[in-house]
């Protein structure tokens, strides 16, 4: 590593992570006005309003890493426009390319910082906020629509009607059919719990569907249920898609195309999620160029409104045209890219401009 890799490095390290906080201060403030409406429901109160938002900061930190590194960027290079130390730089001979190497390297590092905290921290802290939430709002977890939660497990149908933040599942029923798709059994329970590796029934009622068609009712006051929905696919209803980790989605969306069921939404998460680090870096690129356009017409207070804009409208962009990409029945990979690429291709042209 060089030193202007290093100085580069260190100062737009120093700039994102101001803006960063900035960034962060703003959106958490939003988010707790928000909590605020929800206070006295339960017995969720200011305290846990707090430790809400608390938990939800990871996840708000991945969301805002890209905006954050344009902005940081954008200002510590016009640091140092201002003091003329990239003139002097560009007289010295440095190439636009090794600002662009200097700028990636620690655009490097704010990737693999962004994919920790998008797998390793966000993920947990997102479903214990969740988790709280209901707990003290004493909600139930449903499908949005008055007939449970509806899930296919091979030829198993099951329905449960309520999911308790604990997962324990309340009114299950598992209707199993044979290969000509004619009901075989019928299992009724009020109550499930995961226990042990495996779910666990109480006050149980079987009835089974002979031949003939006549019925044969058993019952027990617990029964073992084998299964392949375990709790990590229930969980994934209580966080949305965009807030699961990559491991997570991909093994729901797996659970998913083996019972034929629409993915779309979990696989567009799914690239958007893998796409972001990488955005990260576009980001970190586009602001180089942009920086060298501005150094003659513009000033400190410019560079700053449109990097803040550029930001946003990545943002909203990322967003925005996933719900198009769904509504429409485009693929979700074209969802995830196509921002990206807008926005990279824009530094491109700008880095033609400078050169």
């Amino acid at each position: 590593m060089t030193i202007l890799d290093r100085y580069l490095g260190k100062i737009i390290l120093q700039y994102t992570l101001i803006s960063m906080l900035v960034l962060l201060g703003l959106f958490t403030f939003v988010s707790f006005l928000d909590q605020l409406g929800n206070l006295g429901k339960g017995n969720y109160n200011l305290a846990q309003a707090l430790a809400f938002v608390g938990f939800t900061i990871p996840r708000m930190i991945y969301e805002i890493f890209p905006m954050a590194a344009l902005l940081g960027t954008i200002i510590g290079l016009s640091m140092l426009a201002n003091d003329s130390e990239l003139i002097v730089m560009r007289a010295s001979g440095v190439s636009m390319m090794q600002f662009v190497s200097a700028a990636l390297k620690m655009g490097g590092v704010f990737v693999l910082t962004a994919i920790c905290i998008g797998e390793l921290v966000a993920p947990y802290s997102e479903t214990k906020a969740q988790r709280l939430k209901a707990e003290a709002m004493q909600q139930d977890i449903k499908q949005h629509t008055n007939f449970g939660l509806w899930m296919r497990d091979t030829a198993t149908y099951v329905n449960i009607g309520e999911v308790l933040p604990d997962l324990t599942l309340l009114v299950v029923k598992v209707f199993e059919f044979d290969p000509n798709n004619k009901l075989r059994t019928m299992v009724s329970a009020d109550e499930g719990s995961f226990q042990d590796g495996s779910w666990v029934l109480r006050n149980v009622k079987q009835t089974v569907v002979e031949l003939d068609g006549k019925t044969t009712v058993l019952e027990a006051g617990a029964a073992a249920w084998e299964s392949r929905v375990t709790p990590q696919i229930l969980s994934v209803f209580l966080i949305k898609p965009d807030q699961l980790s990559f491991w997570q989605l991909n093994r729901y969306i797996s659970h998913l195309k083996a019972n034929q069921q629409k993915t779309d939404a979990y696989e567009l998460a799914f690239w958007n999620k893998l796409m972001l680090p990488i955005s990260t870096a576009v980001m970190v690129i586009l602001a180089i160029p942009f920086v060298f356009v501005s150094l003659r017409s513009g000033t400190m207070g410019r560079n700053l409104f449109i990097g803040i804009m550029l930001g946003l409208g990545f943002y909203v962009a990322n967003k925005g045209f996933g719900y198009v990409v769904l509504a429409s029945g485009l693929s979700p990979l074209f969802g995830a890219t196509l921002p990206i690429v807008g926005f990279l291709a824009l530094a491109i042209i700008m880095m033609k401009r400078v050169q």
